[in-house]
């Protein structure tokens, strides 16, 4: 499967999702709407019960006539169960349904999707037995690039279970760490900056000395990863523009170092929003906001790890995330919709407590 045109399909599908989403109310309407679609696209025939079978009996201890909702097969086994829900309804952080099924089968991955958001199980920590938490996970309507070589490995024409399993743990801890570099970038812990002028300072690291290297460690962060892209960008203009003149633009208008990113009047309305409806609840002096370009983040006490939630605005969707344990994704259509969902972003704050 050509990863271009495949990369092609699976993001018309994105947009069909976020087109039809408001008109699928079922489950039943998401599995041949959204989910059934999607692997077709992975290159199975949905309508071949020897390859994806519907309402795959998988019989728990004593119970029997257990059901998933799909299971794709090789040689007459499971390989894959795949257990939907609506695309109305939140997935959740793990769904017991698929973790009994998984255990009485000889599949190697589960999925749980919501025709939207899917989330890739298998059994990295004890054998035969579902991890608690997915490997990979990845929506159709918010798709990353960097995403696209993960999911293709799950088509048909490419799909190796050892191959794949092997790559399970790197995925699976690379999510680990590159949430954990992104909070140190945005907020750098005490204990991280104490790490990195170990290296660079012999004084005494005291409190003073910390706060004092914080913000120089956040800029020190920046500042090498506008280096690397520019770069990158510079090697790649010199190989591909001939005309001096628009390299040197195109450098000019590409410089990241130290940019300042602009908030729109929508986001300081966004946290204007937030601080409303929490002032009851909370002095309101210690709500913040950070600012980047992925998303614009309601915290609390100036500090990036207690954060509230997060707005999200592109060209195609405005959606906000809550800090929830659920990671809830609401879509909203102007920013005074936050407040219709106080009571989900209101009990946020006990967590802090």
């Amino acid at each position: 499967m050509e990863q271009d045109q495949f990369t092609a399909n699976v993001k018309v599908l994105g947009d069909r999702i976020t087109q039809l989403k408001e008109s699928i109310i079922t489950e039943e309407a998401t599995k041949t709407s959204l989910i059934m679609p999607f692997f077709q696209i992975l290159g199975y025939d949905v309508f071949n019960p020897l390859e994806f079978t519907p309402e795959f009996i998988a019989d728990v201890g004593i119970k029997k006539g257990e059901k998933v909702d799909y299971a794709i097969l090789a040689d007459g086994k499971p390989l894959i169960l795949i257990e939907a829900k609506s695309i109305n309804e939140k997935l959740k952080k793990h769904d017991s349904q698929l973790f009994r099924y998984f255990g009485t089968t000889s599949a190697k991955f589960g999925i749980l999707t919501n025709g939207d958001e899917y989330r890739i199980y298998t059994d990295l920590e004890a054998p035969n037995k579902m991890d608690p938490t997915p490997f990979f996970t990845f929506s159709l309507t918010d798709l990353q690039d960097v995403q696209i070589p993960e999911i293709i490995k799950f088509h048909k024409e490419n799909f190796d279970v050892e191959a794949i399993a092997k790559n399970a743990s790197d995925l699976k801890y690379l999510g680990h760490i590159k949430k954990f570099i992104e909070q140190e970038i945005d907020n750098p812990s005490e204990e991280f900056v104490k790490f990195v002028i170990n290296e660079v300072y012999e004084g005494m690291k005291t409190k003073a000395v910390i706060d004092k290297f914080t913000p120089v460690v956040r800029r020190g962060f920046r500042q090498y990863i506008s280096d690397q892209v520019n770069n990158k960008l510079s090697a790649a203009l010199n190989n591909n523009v001939s005309s001096s003149v628009e390299v040197e633009e195109i450098l000019q208008d590409s410089q990241v170092e130290e940019v300042e990113i602009e908030t729109t009047h929508e986001e300081l309305e966004a946290f204007t929003t937030v601080k409303l409806l929490l002032k009851d609840k909370i002095d309101t002096s210690r709500i913040f906001f950070r600012d980047n370009r992925s998303y614009f983040n309601i915290i609390l006490d100036d500090n990036i790890r207690k954060w509230i939630l997060r707005l999200h605005v592109n060209n195609s969707r405005k959606f906000i995330t809550l800090n929830d344990e659920e990671k809830t994704t609401i879509d909203i259509n102007e920013v005074l919709d936050i407040y219709n969902h106080a009571d989900k972003i209101i009990p946020i704050l006990d967590s802090y407590q």
